[in-house]
Order: C-alpha cells, then sequence, then structure tokens
C-alpha cells in the first residue's frame, strides 16, 4: 500500500550541490517552509551563500536563521513587501497609450 505524499509548503529552499571534479554526484538538498518559518543559514559551511541568502529574503520574504547580516540587498530598507512573491500587489500608475485620451 502506497502512502500518499504529504501536501508541500509554500515555499521551497533548494541547495544544488556539486564537486568539481569528473563523475562527482550531484546533491539537491531541498527544504520546504510556511510564510513566516526560518531556515538555518548556511553561510559557515558555504561563505559564498551571504549575497544568496540576502537576495533571497529581500524578494521572497524568507529569512535564515543565524544570517551575520540580514539586509535588503536589492530593495530599499523602507520598503514593504516581497517583489517575487505571486501574492505580492502590483498596484502603480495605469498605462496610457498614445493614441487614447
Amino acid at each position: 500500500q502506497t502512502v500518499p505524499a504529504p501536501k508541500p509548503k509554500r515555499f521551497a529552499v533548494n541547495y544544488h550541490l556539486l564537486r568539481l571534479e569528473r563523475g562527482a554526484p550531484r546533491v539537491r538538498v531541498q527544504a520546504w517552509l510556511d510564510d513566516g518559518e526560518e531556515i538555518d543559514s548556511v553561510i559557515g559551511v558555504w561563505p559564498s551563500a551571504d549575497w544568496y541568502e540576502r537576495e533571497t529574503f529581500d524578494l521572497m520574504g524568507i529569512p535564515f536563521r543565524g544570517h551575520p547580516n540580514p539586509t535588503r540587498i536589492l530593495m530599499t530598507d523602507d520598503w514593504e513587501g516581497h517583489p517575487l512573491r505571486k501574492d505580492y500587489p502590483l498596484g502603480g500608475e495605469p498605462v496610457r497609450f498614445s493614441g487614447e485620451e
């Protein structure tokens, strides 16, 4: 008897690990999170993940526990929301075409 897979949470954080050697295995580590859940930072193991974790926080709103500098990297500090989420309000000004009055 097969057990149905549990419904995944809203966000998936993926790490693709590759050793630069011919024939080395590739590994994907995937963690599912709900809105507001934190995930541990991997900067202690991979220092180059610093900018990627900051970008993920800035654009998707996923907080990384233990990150040494969890500040915005692309949006201004007073920006509200996370623009790459599907529930982010588009808003803005209506588009006007030259032929319309």
